[in-house]
């Protein structure tokens, strides 16, 4: 695992949490796994000692130093689920739209990550049946890493997160109810078609929304998770 911290102000030793360098299982050279429900993520987390990631730990390893989290909660209270993520969403693109950042650099690149859905012959670049999953082992592509030492947080399988809507949902805090799923980082098909942001601390649209506990919590071809763990308390 690498350890979440800023590099501005912090050492690797003053880290409180860490997460993992590859997509699960988190060992490279291995393809990572797919089909799997926010709820099962949590909880293969869990199992392994560890636990899912807030979705400002996923950003903060893809940016290369984690900030104080963020998530404006008073935008949440006394409105629907799919309005308070869009209002939550919407304050925070705002603040770091400015500086958008990639885990390589500072512009997107192509031929850099797992975004090529050219590897199956015929892939019109977003279907099961036509494409597969399209994945490339984990680490297959040794520039597409953070300056945190995470890899694979552009391309290959998209990502399960908890997007916390109240203080008590944050999975660092010690949350097992949790949030909202949060889908991270991009998938196969971008250097083809970019079909959405994914700049490191972009928060993406209520896209397949529902609580991450969720025993139907959404799953598809290319849509996996990595793992968190907590250090030391605050």
């Amino acid at each position: 695992m690498a350890p979440l911290y800023d590099p501005a102000t912090e050492k690797a030793k003053d880290a409180k949490a860490c997460i993992d360098q590859f997509e699960f299982p988190d060992i490279p050279c291995i393809y990572p796994v797919v089909w799997v429900r926010a709820r099962e993520a949590a909880l293969i987390c869990r199992a392994m000692g560890k636990r899912i990631c807030d979705a400002h730990e996923w950003e903060g390893a893809c940016a290369g130093a984690l900030e104080p989290p963020d998530y404006r909660f008073d935008l949440a209270k006394g409105v629907p689920p799919n309005v308070a993520v869009e209002r939550m969403r919407q304050a925070h693109n705002r603040v770091h739209g400015a500086h958008k950042v990639w885990a390589y650099g500072d512009h997107y690149e192509k031929g850099l990550c797992a975004s090529s859905s050219v590897k199956t012959p015929g892939c019109s670049g977003g279907s099961w049946t036509g494409c597969g999953s399209n994945t490339f082992p984990s680490g297959y592509f040794p520039d597409c890493h953070s300056k945190l030492g995470v890899y694979d947080l552009h391309g290959n399988a998209a990502e399960h997160m908890n997007l916390p809507l109240e203080e008590s949902q944050m999975a660092s805090r010690g949350s097992l109810s949790l949030g909202y799923t949060e889908m991270k980082g991009s998938w196969f098909i971008f250097d083809t078609y970019y079909a959405h942001e994914d700049w490191c601390r972009w928060r993406a649209p209520f896209w397949h929304g529902g609580r991450v506990m969720d025993p139907h919590s959404h799953e598809n071809y290319h849509l996996g998770f990595r793992c968190c763990k907590t250090i030391r308390e605050d």
